[in-house]
Formats: structure tokens, C-alpha cells, sequence
């Protein structure tokens, strides 16, 4: 083993608890040390020999961590720009691009999986509303909705062939033959 490798690992503990200190959850921590002992080994040979390879490594373990802020600040606005999205209503273009053949499909089902594709999926009912409304469980409710979309989606595949394949997105069905256009 190298004399920087030896170097590092006595020193692992301190470099471990400085990682703690800046990063308030252990197992990142952990990992902003594994990944800047990866990177130190890489880059081994950069060492000046008038300088510690402990003051290096901490160097490293700082650009590190910084990273890592960066990252979670990158994707704590991705999901805040992402729940934004989803919590606004669908434009009349994302509402066009939907399957014309669902709202004719939707009376082919039995009844109560209508109703639940209706109210949960169309409508946005919460789920424990629903359920309340039809005297079951969440659970009882969540797999009578799975077997109402499965049925849905075979009508789907029946009616739509190609379309359905490709998720329906801008559907060339012929709504009333059931044939592609």
C-alpha cells in the first residue's frame, strides 16, 4: 500500500466525523468519504511531496461535500418545479393528446370500475373520500382500481390496437370503427 493510501486510512475516523459535522445524515457522510477517497486514489500521483496528504485529502472531502449541497439544491428544485406542474390543470392541449377512445370506453367496464376510473383518475377524488363513499377500505379500494385500469387497458388494446401500444398519446383512432386512421 502507498504512503497516501497508509495516510488516509489512520486518519479515516477524523475525515468521517468532519463529513458528519458539515452533512447532517451518517450514511452521506459515509459516501462523501468513500467517493473522496475513490477520487484521492485516482489522483494519487498530484501530491506535492511538500505537502501533507492529509491537508490534500481534506481538500478533496470540502469539494466533495460541496457537490453534494449542489446536487440537493439542483434536485429540491427539480421536485418543487415538478410538484408545481402536476398541481396545475392539464392544458386543453394535454387534455386533447389523451385517447378519444377512453371517455367512449369507460361505460364498457363494469360498472364499478367506472366509477372508480371516473372519479380517481378523471376527477382527482382523493382516495380515501372514495372509499368512504363505497364502504371499503384504501386497500380494498386501491386493488379494485388496478382491476379497473387493467380492464380499461385491454378495451384499450381491443379498440386502439397500435395506439394503445404507445400509450394513446396523440391518438389516430378512429373512434367510431375502432380502427386506426
Amino acid at each position: 500500500m502507498s504512503n497516501i493510501a497508509t495516510q488516509l486510512l489512520e486518519n479515516l475516523n477524523e475525515f468521517v466525523g468532519f463529513a458528519r459535522n458539515r452533512l447532517a445524515d451518517p450514511e452521506l457522510a459515509a459516501d462523501a468519504v468513500q467517493e473522496s477517497l475513490l477520487k484521492a486514489l485516482k489522483a494519487a500521483d498530484q501530491v506535492r511531496d511538500d505537502e501533507s496528504a492529509k491537508a490534500w485529502f481534506y481538500r478533496i472531502l470540502r469539494r466533495t461535500i460541496i457537490d453534494l449541497y449542489r446536487r440537493r439544491d439542483v434536485q429540491e428544485r427539480a421536485i418543487a418545479r415538478l410538484e408545481r406542474e402536476l398541481a396545475a390543470p392539464p392544458t386543453e392541449d394535454e387534455e386533447r393528446v389523451a385517447c378519444g377512445c377512453l371517455q367512449k370506453l369507460i361505460p364498457t367496464l363494469k360498472p364499478q370500475y367506472a366509477t372508480l376510473v371516473q372519479r380517481l383518475d378523471l376527477n382527482n377524488e382523493a382516495a380515501e373520500t372514495v372509499a368512504a363513499s363505497l364502504g371499503v377500505t384504501k386497500n380494498n379500494l386501491t386493488v379494485r382500481l388496478h382491476r379497473a385500469r387493467k380492464q380499461l387497458k385491454e378495451r384499450l388494446n381491443q379498440t386502439c390496437r397500435m395506439c394503445a401500444k404507445h400509450g394513446c398519446l396523440n391518438c389516430t383512432c378512429d373512434t367510431t370503427t375502432g380502427k386506426e386512421g
